[in-house]
């Protein structure tokens, strides 16, 4: 099948593929593997076939080759047929088991290529929360070990951590972040504090099992615009309520995980996020959406 015309904007190229129009215009730039054409009214316009071409670099990269090797490979293919099929799905069974044999090298070195070719965005959603998931519950039923899990949780918490470096700086409106008190669990709530700080948010970041007393503390002391409180057990939302509605007097609250349930949101006059982290951060930071 023959590639379509030129129709596609770079925003909608860059959401199609997961990768940041900056990298887009880079990898344009640099090894001619897009070839927009100008539409009528001058904007620059993508093809099914420049689609392809990044596809085609994104799977080269992931079986190790260097970005300007990837891109004289996939300029060397047709540009014609269906595109190859996201890549992340791929890494992901290779960083799980580059994880699970406690081969920290590797493992950085597949995160490198993902972040080198997806966005944030695309590498936390797809992969990293979809996999740290299905880890936890693949530790449920016994097939991996308590010091696999950890040393898989530990080396993505420091590369999601990492993306959220400097996030408290900066005058855009901050979020007061932290688990209920006795959940463990915050790498979705890590996750979700960096797709704010990308979308503008200075971030406060308090981490897990954090006792009530000092949430409160902390929101009244300088009140954020956004307080977010999660956890994955709801049980650790019980005899929170006269708490929750505190801190919805302070700001607007909003509560996540699978233990926040509509009951819970209701009496604490929160708003329930239902949503994966990341999808629910870009909700968030756009205009008007805290109501």
């Amino acid at each position: 099948m023959e590639p379509g015309p030129a129709m596609l904007r770079i925003g909608e190229l860059s959401r199609r593929l997961g990768v940041s129009t900056d990298v887009l215009r880079a990898w344009e730039r640099r090894y001619g593997l897009l070839r927009p054409e100008r539409s009528t009214g001058g904007y620059r316009l993508y093809s099914e076939a420049d689609e392809h071409r990044v596809r085609a670099m994104q799977a080269h990269l992931a079986h190790g080759l260097s970005a300007a090797e990837a891109a004289r490979a996939a300029l060397a293919e047709p540009a014609t047929g269906p595109p190859p099929g996201p890549v992340a799905p791929v890494m992901d069974g290779m960083l799980g088991a580059a994880l699970e044999r406690f081969d920290e090298p590797s493992a950085q070195t597949i995160l490198d290529r993902l972040l080198a070719g997806f966005t944030a965005e695309t590498v936390l959603r797809d992969v990293l929360l979809p996999y740290l998931h299905e880890l936890g519950e693949r530790w449920e039923r016994g097939e991996v070990t308590v010091a696999q899990e950890h040393f898989a949780s530990n080396v993505l918490r420091a590369r999601i951590a990492a993306l959220g470096r400097g996030w408290g700086q900066g005058r855009g409106p901050r979020a007061l972040l932290a688990c209920a008190p006795g959940e463990l669990h915050d790498l979705p709530l890590l996750a979700f504090g960096v797709i704010l700080y990308r979308n503008g948010w200075r971030v406060s970041y308090l981490g897990a099992a954090t006792p009530m007393p000092d949430l409160l503390r902390t929101a009244t002391a300088e009140p954020p615009q956004l307080i977010a409180l999660s956890a994955v057990d709801p049980a650790r939302f019980a005899g929170l309520e006269a708490d929750l509605l505190r801190l919805a007097d302070v700001a607007p609250l909003v509560l996540g995980g699978r233990g926040a349930d509509a009951a819970t949101a209701r009496a604490a006059g929160a708003r329930r996020l239902t949503g994966d982290p990341v999808t629910e951060a870009e909700r968030l930071s756009r205009a008007g959406d805290l109501t």
